[in-house]
């Protein structure tokens, strides 16, 4: 008898054209080296050789959560990336009004972190509605854009656009989180700007970012501590007793990069990195400062290298997607991964503000990954089905 072969993963019986066929590994592969990394970086960021007397080291806290998050992480990709990226088209408005909800019950009931609303206390779980908006609001605004085709983006649709981006950015700064808020303008600038927007727009954009955070900060919706980090930026040499946390805690991350050297001085053995102490909050905001300390030079340089090819992966799949919806979805995904590693390097480096914007696939945190590996599901389902 004869018998229909099953199509499905690893098949090469299955059309050419069949989603399973068409995954990307090569960026499957990037990401989960990435995530691997982050592991090892997270436990060894939460490692102490003397732990306090009294206490009992808790890396194994951080890490095996972390993979917990991860697994979820991976399962919420594979199913982003089965279903066919005009199912989420579909879905986006509805998506995107819960997030609204989301965004502002938290500032109503959240829990405080930092003197910030960011987060829901889901029993031993912190859902942050910012990490989900970034995928709820590329959606909404791909899904919106792809429906002009002309070559060059229309007034009105890039004003509706910016409103689409602006209402959750705006309650996200009220939270007030500033670093969240800036990777969803620079996600609406990267796909207005492949849209056909014109310099004019762009300007547009950053004089009404700035004018927005400047109104929260004159209103003191920003508290204080988020403007100690931006004055700590400007005054870094300062021995202002207010500032001394923050500027602590990046005097210690430079340190660690520059004693790193070429080669670093070995997994477990930084005296900087492996005292919590001395960074504080290392493994979710500075882990990058770990891999400088342990791994060098050359840890630093893989890992920027991975992340360049995740980018060029993505701006592959950009070019080669079968519509004008999957190049807007892979093109704000490139912005956004683009602006919060740089952040987050540039950040530990002492060139930019300290914002506490995680670095993807790496920082400790179960709503980041899961957010980002949601994203990546959408690029991978551009790339499945990129042929009509």
């Amino acid at each position: 008898m004869s018998r229909k072969p099953d199509s499905g993963l690893g098949n090469i019986h299955a059309s050419p054209s069949a989603p399973t066929r068409n995954i990307d590994w090569v960026l499957m592969v990037a990401t989960g080296a990435l995530a691997a990394v982050g592991l090892f970086v997270i436990y060894s960021a939460s490692y102490s050789k003397s732990p306090p007397s009294g206490t009992h080291p808790y890396e194994f806290f951080f890490v095996t959560r972390q993979e917990i998050f991860l697994i979820g992480a991976v399962l919420g990709m594979v199913v982003v990336m089965s279903f066919d990226y005009d199912f989420w088209k579909d879905h986006s408005r509805f998506l995107y009004g819960v997030t609204i909800m989301l965004l502002v019950l938290v500032k109503a009931t959240g829990a405080l972190s930092g003197g910030a609303n960011l987060s829901f206390n889901v029993g031993p779980l912190n859902l942050q509605p910012a990490e989900f908006a970034k995928f709820t609001t590329l959606l909404t605004v791909a899904a919106y854009l792809s429906e002009d085709r002309s070559d060059e983006l229309p007034y009105h649709r890039f004003i509706i656009g910016l409103m689409l981006v602006g209402a959750p950015a705006t309650l996200i700064i009220i939270q007030p989180d500033l670093g969240s808020a800036s990777v969803l303008i620079a996600m609406a600038m990267g796909i207005m700007l492949v849209a056909g927007a014109k310099a004019r727009y762009m300007l547009m954009i950053s004089v009404l970012s700035v004018a927005t955070v400047g109104a929260a900060v004159v209103t003191k919706i920003v508290n204080q501590y988020q403007l100690s980090r931006f004055t700590a930026f400007f005054h870094q040499n300062s021995t202002d007793p207010k500032l001394a946390d923050v500027l602590y805690q990046g005097r210690n991350a430079i340190r660690a990069l520059a004693t790193g050297g070429i080669a670093g001085k070995g997994w477990l053995q930084g005296p900087i990195t492996n005292a919590p102490k001395d960074i504080p909050v290392q493994w979710a905001d500075f882990p990058f400062s770990a891999v400088g300390e342990q791994f060098g030079l050359i840890g630093c340089a893989v890992v920027l290298g991975l992340y360049a090819v995740v980018l060029l992966r993505i701006w592959r799949i950009a070019h080669l997607s079968r519509d004008l919806l999957g190049t807007y979805l892979c093109t704000g995904v490139f912005a956004m991964l683009l602006w919060q590693v740089f952040q987050n390097v540039a950040m530990t480096i002492g060139v930019m503000p300290i914002t506490g914007l995680p670095l993807p696939f790496i920082s400790y945190g179960g709503s980041g990954i899961v957010t980002f590996f949601a994203l990546l599901g959408l690029v991978q389902s551009v790339h499945m089905r990129r042929y009509r």
